[in-house]
């Protein structure tokens, strides 16, 4: 059974939907020039942050998912990134936008940056909801930042502990409590 917690709100739904529109327009304007821009979100806990990104985004957008994973069911990265989801489309030559939940060691936006230039994008750009770059153990650095955070545990708005709470609107602090 899991150790009992509580869930602290860190970052409001309304702090969120804020930043989100700032970040739309960063990214209007520096892909300005294309003319279908390939947004991929990194499964699982990117899909409510990609949906409202990609609302926000007035410019011909394609949607596609790559599933990568380092944690499983534990709140610590095991630092084996594997790729459990490839991407359905080329991305040869046109413009790439990776969107990431969260940056904590840096593992997994490293591996799939990597594997994303092999395929010789025109540009890959990252984006990460938010980032921990107290935690980071490999030199990678989003393009855009939602919000820098400090080293909590965090769950909510499609970032899940165990598969669990992912449908909360804000992001939360995971606090351990003891056994009553």
């Amino acid at each position: 059974m899991a150790r009992p917690y509580v869930i602290d709100e860190l970052i409001s739904a309304k702090a969120i939907a804020a930043r989100i529109e700032e970040l739309a327009r960063d990214i209007r304007r520096d892909f300005r020039d294309t003319d279908k821009l390939v947004v991929v979100g990194l499964l699982r806990g990117s899909f409510v942050f990609i949906a409202d990104l990609v609302r926000e985004l007035d410019m011909p957008v394609e949607v596609d998912f790559l599933e990568a994973s380092s944690y499983g069911n534990s709140t610590e990265s095991s630092r084996e990134v594997r790729i459990l989801k490839d991407l359905r489309g080329e991305i040869q030559g046109r413009d790439v936008l990776v969107v990431e939940d969260i940056v904590d060691t840096g593992h997994t936006l490293s591996h799939v940056t990597k594997l994303l230039n092999t395929r010789a994008p025109a540009r890959l750009a990252t984006i990460a909801l938010l980032d921990k770059p107290s935690r980071r153990e490999v030199d990678v650095k989003a393009d855009y930042v939602g919000f820098e955070i400090p080293d909590e545990f965090v769950v909510g708005y499609g970032i899940d502990f165990a598969q669990r709470n992912r449908n909360l609107p804000f992001i939360g602090a995971v606090r351990f409590t003891e056994d009553a």
